[in-house]
């Protein structure tokens, strides 16, 4: 059986239908990020109260933290509408041009992938975010015309997992920006409990403890781990998720009780054991394991550093002893100091 990425956070087609029925509507439906939903609820109640809209906002993170459900609470809770974009779907100025047209007063922009827009969009985007407007060319050559179309005040709401790589004059237009961080295992065990009443998967609490610790803090990891251990003790057992159950099935899927799957193990062993415990550059790490770079960047490195088994220098990536320690492979090497930037 190849299971491949199923500790990613990152969205596929078969959490659409999960993540439909599982995604929380309201703010005290939601599990989490507590510093950001108390911030996001005062700024919800002083801009009804004022009737205006509210501020644009950045959310980042890893992939599968709750970004995008995040942005549809916020459009519930304002009872305004949202229209969900991504940065690589907006190819032209003429497909912004056509979104921001159709929005109405106080409604919500969600752009998805925000840090993909390419530059010319992002011009565009500009004055829409600050001065309400959309500067729009008609014609071309020396009889091209500038017209300036007002546009209703509304919110965009970006999300993206690479802050870094987001130009500086689009992140100083945001009013507001938030980073979601990994959630601890009792608010992954509180999300389980919540997806297993809803989708009526007979569980124990011990059961649920065990899928949320090797949920690399991902709600997205755990509700599909979830499914996967539904299915197993359907077939090899009596229907009930028991901590039993639960150990057997996350073992078949090669995922550890760190919450590590093949691909971290093979990021860590690849660096231990071809490149002497780093520094070593991703690109490098990517073609060795035959991965892409995006993908190790997004949704390996950020848990791999979080537990302490990777470091990032100027240099390259290194495998810390606690990496060694968890392979089972003898740390002898002395490391070199790190380089400082030039």
């Amino acid at each position: 059986m190849k299971i491949e990425h199923i500790t990613s956070g990152k969205n596929k087609e078969e959490d659409a239908p999960l993540d439909n029925s599982l995604r929380p509507r309201y703010f005290n439906d939601f599990i989490g990020q507590s510093r950001i939903r108390g911030n996001l609820g005062i700024a919800i109640e002083a801009a009804k109260g004022r009737g205006e809209a509210l501020d644009h906002i950045l959310l980042y993170g890893p992939p599968g933290l709750g970004k995008t459900t995040l942005a549809n609470i916020i459009a519930v809770e304002m009872g305004v509408s949202i229209r969900i974009t991504s940065g690589p779907a907006i190819e032209r100025t003429g497909d912004l041009a056509a979104i921001l047209t159709n929005i109405r007063s106080q409604d919500i922009l969600f752009i998805d992938e925000i840090h993909r827009l390419s530059r010319v969009v992002e011009e565009v985007l500009y004055p829409a975010m600050e001065d309400r407007a959309l500067d729009i060319m008609i014609g071309k050559g020396p009889g091209a015309k500038s017209l300036r179309l007002n546009l209703p005040a509304f919110t965009l709401i970006g999300a993206t997992t690479r802050f870094a790589q987001l130009s500086s004059p689009l992140r100083d237009r945001f009013g507001a920006i938030y980073r979601l961080d990994f959630y601890e295992p009792k608010e992954i065990e509180e999300i389980l409990i919540r997806s297993a009443k809803i989708l009526g998967v007979k569980a124990e609490i011990k059961g649920l403890r065990e899928i949320a610790r090797r949920s690399r803090g991902t709600p997205r990891v755990a509700n599909r781990l979830l499914k996967r251990v539904r299915d197993y003790a359907q077939v090899k057992g009596e229907g009930i998720a028991t901590k039993e159950m639960s150990m057997l099935a996350l073992t078949k899927l090669e995922v550890d009780q760190m919450g590590l799957d093949e691909i971290d193990n093979k990021v860590l062993y690849t660096i231990i054991k071809k490149f002497n415990g780093g520094p070593v550059g991703v690109e490098t790490i990517a073609a060795s394991i035959s991965e892409e770079a995006d993908t190790i960047m997004d949704v390996y490195e950020p848990y791999l550093m979080q537990l302490g088994f990777l470091e990032r220098t100027p240099r390259g990536r290194l495998a810390t002893p606690q990496a060694y320690q968890h392979l089972g492979i003898p740390c002898n090497r002395e490391r070199s100091p790190q380089q400082p930037l030039l």
